[in-house]
Order: C-alpha cells, then sequence, then structure tokens
C-alpha cells in the first residue's frame, strides 16, 4: 500500500489528514487549486509527511463525493475518485487540468505553487494572472481586446508609415499597402468598432502607439539591450518604444556588434556573420510576439562572450517545451499580435519561426541554439558563438548550387549530428536529433542518395557518416569507416589483457558500437580461438585463451 503513495507532496499531490474529517471547503479549494494548475492527486487521509492514517466515514460515499464537488465548483470539474483498499483505507482524488478558469462556488479562485523549500501550496488566482492563464491555453487572445481608456488618437500615423515602409522591405502583404490608414488598422486588427468609435487593441497600441501613450497603456512593453565585457556591462539600454521601432532599433544594435569574416566555396565567396541576421530579427520579433504582456518584466538582448541570449516575459504557452520545440504544432500567446507581424513580412509566415533561428546556427556548422534555461515565467534563448566549420559550409554550398534547392531543417539537423558525433545509426540519429524514426529514415536516405552521407554495413548494425568530401585529411574520413574495424580485433584483446577478461559492454563503450554488433566482434574472436568465453548470456565474460 505504502508503494502506492508519492514519497512526498509536490506540485500535482497533496497529502490530506481526514481524522476529524477534512473541511468542505478546504477540499474545494485543493480540487480548484489542482484544476487551476496542472491538475493532480488528492490523497485523503494521509498525513503530511506520508504517514496513513485513514478515511473519515463521511468521505467512503464516493458516487456522493464526486457529485459534491462537481456541484460546489464552476464550471463543474469531474473528477475521479479511487479508493485504495488498505488497513486504514484512504481515497485518491484525481483532478483533471482545466481548459479554463475554475472557481468554487462561494467565488474562490486558486492555484497551486512552489514554496522556495520546493513544497506546494494553494494560492489566489489574482485578476492579472487570469488573463495569463487564459492566453497559456491559448484560449484567450489577450492581444485582440480593446485598450481601456485608450482613444484612435493614440495611434501614432510616423509609426504607421513606418509600418508601410517594413512591408515593402520585408516583401509583406502588398495589398495592405492599398489600404487607407483605417482599412488598414482593421485588416491588422490594430482597432475594434465600439458603437460608431474605433479602440485601439493591444497589437495595435504595441506596434503603432504613440511613445507617450504606450508606457501609460502597456507598462510591461519595455525593451532593453545589454553588452557585456566579463561581468563589467559595456552598453545598457532600456526603453518603451512601439515594437516596430524597438525591433528596429535592438536590431541596429546588435547589427553594429556582430562581426563577418569571409571565406571562398569554390567560386562564391561567403560572408559568414557572428549571429545569422536572419534569425536573430526572427529571435527578437519571436519574443515580442509570443511574451506575456500581463506579467512585468521586459524583452531583454544580451550579447557576451559566450552568445547571445533573448528572454522574454511568460513561459512557453501549453503544449511547448524545450524538447518538443522544433516538433510542436505551431501556436502563440498572441495571435493577433503574431498574425500582423507575419502579415507585414517581420515574422516567419508559416508560424516555424524558430526553425529559422536553428537554421541560422546550422547552416554554418554551429553548435545549436538552446531553450534549456526557459522556465514558467520566461522564455530564454541562448544562441551560441562558434567557430563555423567551412567543410560544412562548402558541401552545404555546393549542393544548394547544384541542385538549386535549400536543405530543409531535418536534412541539417541530421548533418550535424553527424558532423558531432562522426558515426551513426538509425536510432542514434533519432535520439541526437529529435526527429520522428520515419521522417529521420527518409531523411538519411535522401542524403545518402545525394552523396552528403555513407552508409555503412547492413541490417540494425547500418550507420551514416558524412560523405568523404568534408573531411580535409583522408585519414579522418578513412577512420569512419569499415576500414576502422580492423583496429576493433587489437582493440578488444588489447583491453582483455590489460583488463583480465572483457565484457559486450565494454566492447560498447570502447568501441562505440551497439549491442549486436559487440555480440559479432566478440563471437568472432571466440570462434578464432582468441578469447573463451564463460558464463551465460548478458552475464557472459571473455578470457583470452592460455598461451
Amino acid at each position: 500500500m505504502e508503494r502506492m503513495i508519492p514519497d512526498r507532496e509536490s506540485l500535482d499531490v497533496e497529502f490530506k489528514s481526514d481524522i476529524r474529517k477534512f473541511s468542505d471547503d478546504e477540499l474545494i479549494d485543493v480540487i480548484v487549486a489542482f484544476a487551476n494548475t496542472n491538475g493532480g492527486d488528492l490523497f485523503l487521509g494521509v498525513e503530511d509527511d506520508g504517514k496513513v492514517t485513514g478515511l473519515h466515514k463521511d468521505h467512503k460515499d464516493i458516487i456522493r463525493l464526486a457529485a459534491f464537488i462537481a456541484n460546489k465548483t464552476i464550471p463543474p470539474i469531474s473528477v475521479r475518485l479511487e479508493m485504495i483498499e488498505s488497513d486504514p483505507q484512504i481515497l485518491v482524488i484525481h483532478v483533471p487540468k482545466s481548459r479554463s478558469i475554475v472557481a468554487s462556488s462561494s467565488g474562490k479562485i486558486q492555484r497551486r505553487r512552489l514554496k522556495m523549500d520546493g513544497m506546494p501550496e494553494n494560492v489566489p488566482m489574482y485578476p492579472y494572472e487570469i488573463n495569463t492563464r487564459l492566453s497559456e491555453l491559448s484560449v484567450l487572445d489577450f492581444s485582440a481586446q480593446p485598450v481601456p481608456g485608450a482613444q484612435y488618437a493614440d495611434l501614432d500615423p510616423v509609426e504607421r508609415e513606418r509600418l508601410r515602409g517594413i512591408i515593402k522591405t520585408y516583401h509583406g502583404e502588398n495589398m495592405l499597402l492599398e489600404l487607407s490608414d483605417e482599412e488598414l488598422d482593421q485588416a491588422l486588427q490594430f482597432v475594434v468598432s465600439t458603437g460608431d468609435k474605433l479602440i485601439p487593441t493591444y497589437t495595435g497600441m504595441l506596434l503603432i502607439g504613440r511613445k507617450d501613450r504606450l508606457k501609460e497603456y502597456v507598462p510591461t512593453a519595455e525593451s532593453a539591450f545589454q553588452m557585456l565585457n566579463g561581468t563589467e556591462l559595456q552598453t545598457n539600454e532600456s526603453f518603451y518604444l512601439p515594437l516596430l521601432s524597438a525591433i528596429e532599433r535592438i536590431v541596429d544594435f546588435v547589427d553594429a556588434r556582430n562581426p563577418e569574416r569571409e571565406m571562398e566555396a569554390g567560386l562564391i565567396r561567403i560572408s559568414i556573420p557572428e549571429f545569422d541576421k536572419r534569425a536573430i530579427r526572427e529571435a527578437i520579433v519571436n519574443a515580442y510576439a509570443h511574451r506575456d504582456y500581463t506579467r512585468l518584466g521586459r524583452v531583454l538582448v544580451q550579447i557576451d562572450a559566450d552568445g547571445l541570449m533573448v528572454v522574454n516575459p511568460g513561459g512557453f504557452i501549453e503544449g511547448v517545451t524545450f524538447e518538443n520545440i522544433l516538433r510542436v504544432e505551431p501556436h502563440g500567446r498572441n495571435p493577433a499580435l503574431a498574425d500582423a507581424l507575419k502579415r507585414i513580412g517581420l515574422a516567419e509566415r508559416s508560424g516555424r519561426g524558430v526553425d529559422r533561428i536553428f537554421e541560422g546556427s546550422l547552416k554554418y556548422g554551429r553548435d545549436l541554439p538552446d531553450y534549456s534555461e526557459t522556465t514558467s515565467t520566461s522564455v530564454k534563448l541562448f544562441i551560441p558563438r562558434g567557430m563555423p566549420d567551412e567543410q560544412m559550409i562548402t558541401m552545404i554550398t555546393e549542393y544548394q548550387k547544384r541542385t538549386g534547392e535549400l536543405l530543409p531543417l531535418n536534412t541539417l539537423l541530421v548533418l550535424n549530428a553527424l558532423r558531432q558525433n562522426r558515426r551513426l545509426t538509425l536510432q542514434e540519429v533519432v535520439t541526437s536529433t529529435g526527429i520522428l524514426e520515419s521522417k529521420a529514415r527518409a531523411t538519411v536516405e535522401r542524403l545518402t542518395e545525394a552523396g552528403l552521407i555513407e552508409a555503412i554495413g547492413t541490417g540494425r548494425s547500418r550507420a551514416y557518416v558524412l560523405s568523404a568530401k568534408l573531411y580535409k585529411n583522408p585519414t579522418a574520413y578513412v577512420r569512419q569507416t569499415d576500414v576502422d574495424q580492423i583496429r576493433y580485433r587489437e582493440l578488444i584483446l588489447k583491453l582483455a589483457k590489460q583488463k583480465g577478461f572483457v565484457t559486450r559492454k565494454d566492447v560498447i563503450e570502447l568501441l562505440h558500437v551497439n549491442a549486436p554488433q559487440a555480440y559479432r566482434l566478440l563471437k568472432k574472436l571466440t570462434d578464432e580461438h582468441e578469447l573463451i568465453a564463460q558464463g551465460v548470456k548478458r552475464s557472459k565474460k571473455y578470457f583470452l585463451k592460455a598461451e
């Protein structure tokens, strides 16, 4: 029974004593808090330290209790109750995550959070947090809401002209240029009609609002740029500007600190910036498009010796993590704002701006962008500095020149994985890139046919290496191919001599082969009477034959 109970409380686990009957009001508060966070399990009849003390008799009628919970929550929460038949008896109430904001029938709205000591608590959900929660669930588009107190005159004609210039420069929707100012504002959801008046939305104020009005109506629309030399701030600019001006200003800051170098790929001269310009612009635009404008904070772009970081308030929205960010279906926190940025040409129209960010590093053979420091309150994108891989750039450039086709992101991810690991099986490619196996298989087959990678071996042991043309030194290429297997025998026998014996696990770690390959190598040496096997199956050990 104890194994069925978690070791301790967490964000999605709560213990409650029921010796003196846990109060109905507190029970509903816990249920509401779970529903407004990530859902979870309430263990009724368990003390805070995990000791089981049993269920009160009034809570043993689970049908009546489920109906009570539904009647006391708005909208009604349908929980699942599980009675654990132990001595004493306890009850687990499984609470689903709600797709809307839930309140108790008395009007209390709560959520769960972790305290500094890592233990959970239930706290009130304040009005500004309700908008944040609904935005995270993609239920509310905050950016499409009218700005209370704002007037149409609060939109800046100068910024609107800047917007028209951006449409021309970045090849946005040309039909927008044919519209009058009011028609343009309505087409891009900058305004909503209220009676005979046009009221600016948050999208309108953010993109083309007057500077003095922007800080008043949207005090969270702050931007900052920092340049660090070690721990010393060389540049520290903070400002409130409409987003079109803010994006332009930050891009200018980065461009001024983004040196370029040149290389030749055949007859083509290639300019290689420290940070890919299109990727940086996309990262900055994404930060503004997806930040949480109900939360205090600022969009920060920071450059230091390690690389460039873009930070924006508000964590990933529902369903997005740093592990699946390249695979998840694109959807944003501020659809109206994101749509306007796409239509005027500033953001990637497919909604896959993150693909552009990764492509900006991959096409130069640099390390991948990193979202792993993202928290529930802020998204952090780090783009590392690094020397470009000229051989990789040359190979990609020559392929694109020969075929007239740009390499898709999955192809670049596979090439990068092979560049870093030299030799991978299909399953290792899947693990390294996060690409679905069916897509990874299609990608490696296409790359093999194109001559960019080479296949070695057959069946499950089939592996892939980069084409010989990528290597400056032919010896480096030969080391990755089957010629490398010539030394397998020597290395295995050497390890057996030093250690006294070898196992299949030893061979896997030594040669970076898979388990079937290790088995075949050891069996061959056994058949050739170089090794003597002792033991059975996975515990088998292989000893050198006594001379």
